[in-house]
């Protein structure tokens, strides 16, 4: 089992969630979080003065996916979330040891 967290534009959202719907993935995890990478954030004005966004908006989707499943995915999220601009995101892939449903005791990709 492999865990994909995919930090996106929040505009993009909506394709990628679409897209892994439309492969099986049967569930996600989305967060709404603020960071930076190599932009460093950007500068906007407000009223005429113009001021530095140091934390950008960002979406942070993480899904859990049979191993066999994990380049499929990884695609996918980076075709859906690409804008070829800076700060498109990145994609991170790490092992998952075991998973456990809660409600019903299933392990492994049972559980997923």
């Amino acid at each position: 089992m492999k865990k994909i967290e995919a930090i996106i534009k929040p505009f993009k959202l909506e394709e990628v969630k679409t897209a892994l719907t439309e492969i099986g993935v049967t569930g996600m995890t989305i967060t709404e979080v603020k960071g930076f990478g190599r932009q460093r954030g950007h500068k906007e004005v407000y009223r005429g003065t113009e001021y530095q966004v140091d934390l950008v908006p960002k979406i942070h989707v993480g899904v859990v996916v049979d191993s066999g499943q994990t380049e499929k995915v990884v695609d996918l999220i980076r075709k859906a979330a690409n804008t070829g601009k800076i700060g498109d995101g990145k994609i991170f892939v790490t092992s998952l040891e075991q998973a456990i449903r809660i409600r019903t005791g299933e392990t492994g990709p049972d559980a997923i």
